[in-house]
């Protein structure tokens, strides 16, 4: 199963928190603190997370008695790519889709191709969200039918 860590849904979210406060005061700060009251986290997890976001410059940090954090660019200009690199790192669907010289079958493998094409699609999805669209409550969409709906991405494979 492909999934983000938890620190990486949780910064996710810690973000959505400061935009939603960045839209109403944008030069307003939260404490660690107030961040995490707000998301419903423990307060060392917000600080945990604040930490790659500020290195990363996607949050601004305040020091002092009135001290906090803030969205360090709008919101409409943060994609969720960001965030994720942020916590994780470069996005890779397999080693070889991020480091070259890393697997014995490299040179002859005859799916590395399709690996990274589905890579680029997965940083592409991620790249097309802002921070502000994932404050906005999804489209109403119709069910699909059958007992498990999925998301399906249009993707033609490079021929072997």
């Amino acid at each position: 199963m492909l999934r983000v860590t938890k620190l990486t849904d949780y910064a996710t979210v810690v973000m959505t928190v400061l935009a939603g406060h960045h839209g109403s005061a944008p030069e307003a700060v939260l404490s660690a603190s107030e961040l995490a009251e707000r998301a419903g986290l423990e307060t060392p997890t917000v600080a945990k997370v604040l930490k790659p976001l500020a290195q990363a410059g996607l949050v601004a940090a305040t020091r002092g008695a009135n001290g906090g954090y803030r969205l360090a660019r709008s919101a409409e200009a943060i994609g969720l790519l960001e965030i994720v690199i942020a916590l994780e790192g470069p996005l890779g669907m397999t080693e070889c889709s991020v480091h070259a010289g890393n697997c014995g079958i490299e040179q002859s493998c005859g799916v590395r191709a399709n690996w990274n094409r589905i890579n680029d699609v997965v940083i592409d999805a991620l790249r097309g969200i802002t921070l502000a669209q994932m404050l906005a409550p999804p489209p109403h969409r119709e069910p699909e039918a059958g007992p498990n709906p999925a998301k399906r991405i249009d993707l033609r494979l490079a021929n072997a």
